[in-house]
């Protein structure tokens, strides 16, 4: 029974490398099962057996690579609280900025609307919101306000990165280039150390 779970989890692995690489390399226009049951020498049985269509495929992609999904749960003491949350936002910025196959599948959830996505919305949601009640009990700061300044930041961020690739200034911010990207983090900095003196 191991060995065959360990088969399993490495077919797995080797279909969600094969989607990332075919994502990044060539976009979505050449997504489908036969070309991913070619390029990974794994049978479309398995893949229907595994991931329960190509969308299911994408899903597992995002969720395994998805920031706000794979959130830390050690939140620490006040004292830590603005730094961690700096570096969250840092760790944000820098997973989406230097991977192209998980932008394009932001940008694919972006323009779908099916169970599989509802699914992947649902679980970011309940990852991002068990953040913020934390930060709240941490804090003392109101949920509402919390909530508010979260969404604006994280959305600003995935925003400015997927437009960063069609897109190179943007409020006169380089988008494209690091020292545009050092000038959000220091801003993001400021709004945090504004809210968590």
């Amino acid at each position: 029974m191991k060995n065959a779970e360990r088969d399993r989890e490495a077919t797995e692995k080797r279909l969600l490398e094969t989607v990332g690489s075919m994502i990044a390399e060539r976009g979505f226009e050449r997504i489908g099962i036969n070309a991913i049951a070619a390029q990974s020498g794994v049978s479309k049985i398995l893949i229907y057996r595994y991931f329960g269509s190509v969308e299911g495929l994408l899903a597992a992609y995002i969720r395994q690579y998805d920031f706000w999904i794979n959130l830390p749960s050690d939140i620490p003491e006040r004292d830590q609280l603005p730094r961690f949350l700096k570096t969250l936002f840092r760790h944000q910025i820098n997973r989406l900025r230097s991977d192209v196959t998980l932008r394009r599948l932001y940008r694919w959830e972006l323009s779908s609307n099916n169970e599989t996505i509802a699914k992947i919305r649902e679980q970011r949601e309940r990852a991002g919101m068990e953040v913020i009640r934390t930060v709240c009990r941490i804090s003392g700061l109101p949920q509402a306000e919390i909530e508010t300044v979260s969404a604006m930041l994280s959305a600003s961020v995935t925003y400015l990165i997927m437009l960063s690739d069609f897109c190179p200034v943007y409020n006169g911010i380089a988008i494209d280039d690091d020292s545009g990207w050092e000038r959000i983090i220091h801003g993001i900095d400021s709004i945090i150390d504004k809210l968590l003196p």
